[in-house]
């Protein structure tokens, strides 16, 4: 793969190219190629199985950390564990991501399992993108487990995006919230011709005054099908909102099944789902300005996708 097709793969799922002044790890084709950190985070490898930890000292602010993955060879199937460490009272913005460049008839994938470990009163914000591209036949696959733990008073951004390009994704989420916790996952993905895609979230509200909000957006276009199951769980007095809507476009097919379980009677949890098509009025309307159906339809999905 040509640097330039590297640098383009690396810029559209972890936003850098070349080198970044915070603490960075890449990783390509199922090996290590660079890292650096800073004063404040240090990234380390695993010495019992493929993967890093990554430790951010107690009350640090204003840094970033970008671990992207990249595969540019067919029939690589990459499997990494990757830990963070966050101290109490840090602030730190997490961009991470994998995209697969497979241009042979094997199939490659990455399965990423990352755990959070959230201190009293530390705030992350984390972004992960996965993209697929290549003209060869072989398949492109992502299976991201997410697991987090949340102590009093953390708070979790994350927002997740399969952007195109991925033939299948199983993606598990699991979260433990403590008291006055707040967690708030944005999911995006978009699927086409015989493309898959499951998310399963739980979600457990252990701590009282603790706060979930889950908003997953999708578009199933063609043949490709989807399927969402978000949990959440009210152990303690805590409020939590889950909101799934979904495009359907073609021949594709969304499952939609958000639940909810209240363990404790001041647990206040709400739940909705939507599946529709493409509003016609939208369509003429954006027609009027001398858009043909094509693109007047690209335009609605990236504006409900944003």
């Amino acid at each position: 793969m040509k640097d330039s097709m590297l640098e383009n793969l690396l810029k559209t799922i972890a936003d850098i190219t070349g080198e970044t002044d915070g603490a960075f790890n890449l990783r390509k084709d199922g090996v290590g190629v660079i890292r650096h950190s800073t004063e404040n985070i240090e990234i380390k490898s695993k010495e019992d199985k493929p993967g890093i930890d990554i430790i951010v000292k107690p009350h640090t602010k204003g840094e970033k950390v970008h671990i992207p993955v990249v595969i540019t060879e067919t029939g690589v199937n990459d499997l990494v564990y990757n830990d963070f460490f966050i101290g109490e009272g840090a602030e730190v913005d997490i961009v991470a991501g994998c995209g697969i460049h497979n241009c042979g008839s094997s199939a490659s994938e990455h399965d990423g399992i990352h755990t959070f470990y959230i201190s009293k009163g530390a705030k992350v914000t984390y972004v992960e993108k996965h993209y697929g591209e290549g003209e060869g036949t072989g398949d492109r696959i992502l299976n991201p487990t997410t697991i987090v733990h949340m102590e009093e008073g953390s708070y979790c951004e994350m927002e997740m995006t399969q952007i195109e390009g991925v033939t299948s994704t199983v993606r598990e989420t699991e979260a433990n919230l403590g008291k006055d916790a707040k967690l708030v996952v944005t999911e995006k993905l978009m699927t086409h011709d015989k493309q898959h895609a499951t998310s399963n979230i739980t979600a457990n509200l252990n701590g009282k005054n603790s706060i979930l909000q889950i908003v997953s957006r999708s578009v199933a276009k063609n043949d490709s099908t989807q399927s969402f199951h978000p949990i959440a769980v009210g152990n303690e007095k805590c409020r939590a909102h889950i909101q799934c809507d979904s495009i359907i476009m073609d021949n594709a097919k969304v499952a939609s099944i958000p639940e909810i379980q209240a363990n404790h009677t001041d647990a206040a949890i709400i739940h909705e789902a939507a599946i529709g098509r493409i509003n016609n009025e939208q369509l003429l309307k954006l027609e009027t300005f001398g858009l043909d159906e094509e693109q007047a339809e690209a335009v609605i999905v990236e504006a409900f996708l944003s």
